[in-house]
């Protein structure tokens, strides 16, 4: 295998991914996410199924018009009505699949295994014959024989396919079968070979890497591993150990990655675990004491080295617990300007890591306050943001607004905005508020309940990012949900504020 060489990148986010249960994207969210794709780097972007419904067939068609750098991809069972719909679509590739394991041959075609070759063989010429980009997938290969898989891969190769497809159909491969599966594979192939990996086994991105290894020239992705049961393999995982680890490129512009990731948790509705690997949220956090200190030394003790949160768009964050030691408990300190000597850390190590004993998870904002009683500076007056009043709207056929007289740093304000929700309103009117004095971005929203019955309280925590890069995370808690999320992101932009003019003076 040799590894200065360049994979491509074919995803299908907007195909597979949109099968994750309960996922159903808007034309909208298509076409925000296609062209994120593309300004990532995708080289394909298999927008969709056109046959599926006639919303389908005009997404894929709307995006296939987008002008956009990367390929546009439709998917067609081998039937004409399928094709001519992917063709109708003006996407620039057609990749047509047939099933070819025992299993589902008996149970979903009831063909003949030379019928089935001959139907793949005539369904790629009839694309070729449209002049377009074929791609041909033997649906469920990890359970055909091999045998058979080499000749209908050879007969499509002779038919003039211009790509082959390996789909791990239902997740059961293991990555040495399956790198010596692409091995043999390619042994008897002059066409591309891409690899398809469900997840179903958590191998999805293992069996994917190696593939790559065994010679697969293309790999078949999802942002988020999003997909199918189980989901696909990850792009973002898939990408960064080709890059990071065996020095393979692809075209994918890296420092895109959190921000697609971002964009496709938000209009997918399926939330990031915090440990997912290279975009959640803990990728690059640390709360061990031993852990944080190293990596303040250098980065590269406690983190693979191989690959850093600016390379995919991310931040570093070294995060308040129990489990924090004095190091970084004081550079968290000193970076907000509070300077505490040896006796006044101690006494704020103490209240931090009570804290954590009782279950707690301790914020920056808890920090600072035991820092200022501890040190006897409380800053009250120095609050950028006073709330006056907060009014919010909803209810059947009315869109969600809030609207918030506030006093920013000493000059009255009123804003107002709408959201999908009451919360989602009044945390956009939190951030026109500050708007013009800094640009912030809700980067985690979680909400706890407390207590029980309908008058239960909720506690609310949340992380505000500004646009030079610092963090910060607060808590509130209350019986109204809409006023305990706007308390706790009204905390998070004060000490923003608070750190930027200490910044400056």
């Amino acid at each position: 295998m040799v590894r200065d060489r360049t994979v491509t990148v074919f995803d299908t986010t907007l195909r597979d991914g949109e099968q994750t249960p309960g996922v159903a994207f808007t034309l909208d969210a298509k076409i925000k996410i296609a062209k994120q794709l593309d300004k990532l780097g995708v080289d394909v972007i298999e927008a969709g199924f056109p046959a599926a419904s006639k919303g389908e067939f005009e997404a894929v068609r709307k995006i296939a018009n987008l002008g956009l750098n990367s390929k546009v991809c439709a998917l067609a069972r081998i039937v004409k009505e399928d094709m001519n719909a992917a063709l109708d679509s003006n996407a620039d590739m057609v990749h047509i699949f047939i099933s070819t394991s025992k299993i589902q041959i008996e149970h979903t075609i009831k063909k003949s295994r030379d019928e089935i070759v001959q139907m793949a063989v005539d369904a790629v010429e009839y694309i070729k014959d449209h002049g377009r980009i074929c791609m041909f997938s033997a649906m469920d290969a990890t359970r055909t024989e091999m045998d058979y898989l080499k000749k209908i891969y050879c007969a499509v190769e002779e038919a003039g396919v211009d790509i082959v497809n390996v789909p791990d159909t239902v997740g059961v491969a293991t990555p040495f079968k399956f790198y010596d599966m692409i091995n043999e594979l390619k042994s008897c192939l002059n066409v591309p070979i891409d690899v398809h990996c469900h997840n179903d086994f958590g191998l999805a991105v293992a069996n994917t890497y190696a593939a790559v290894l065994a010679g697969a020239s293309e790999v078949q992705v999802t942002i988020n591993g999003i997909g199918e049961r189980a989901g696909n393999a990850a792009l973002e995982e898939v990408v960064m150990i080709l890059h990071s680890i065996e020095g393979i490129r692809t075209n994918i512009k890296t420092e895109e990655l959190v921000n697609t990731s971002r964009l496709v948790e938000r209009l997918s509705g399926i939330r990031l675990p915090p440990n997912k690997p290279i975009v959640g949220a803990n990728a690059f956090s640390h709360e061990s004491g031993i852990h944080a200190h190293g990596v303040l030394k250098d980065a590269r003790t406690f983190e693979p080295g191989v690959i850093t949160p600016e390379m995919v768009g991310h931040r570093r964050r070294i995060v308040i617990g129990k489990h924090a030691g004095r190091h970084q408990i004081k550079k968290i300190l000193e970076d907000a300007g509070y300077h505490v000597d040896e006796e006044k850390l101690t006494k704020i190590m103490d209240k931090v890591k009570e804290l954590g004993d009782k279950g707690k998870k301790v914020t920056d904002l808890d920090l600072f306050t035991i820092a200022e009683v501890v040190l006897g500076e409380l800053k009250k007056e120095e609050k950028a943001i006073i709330v006056d009043e907060i009014t919010v709207l909803t209810g059947n056929k009315i869109t969600p607004t809030a609207v918030i007289n506030a006093e920013v740093e000493g000059r009255r304000k009123v804003t107002s905005a709408i959201g999908l929700g009451p919360v989602d309103a009044a945390l956009k009117a939190v951030k026109k508020l500050a708007g013009e004095s800094i640009k912030v971005n809700l980067t985690e929203f979680r909400m706890d309940a407390i207590s029980g019955g309908s008058d239960a309280l909720a506690e609310v925590y949340v992380t505000v990012e500004d646009d030079e890069g610092h963090s910060f995370t607060a808590k509130a808690a209350g019986e109204d949900i809409v006023m305990a999320s706007t308390d706790a992101i009204i905390h998070a932009v004060n000490y923003l504020m608070l750190m930027r003019k200490k910044d400056k003076s």
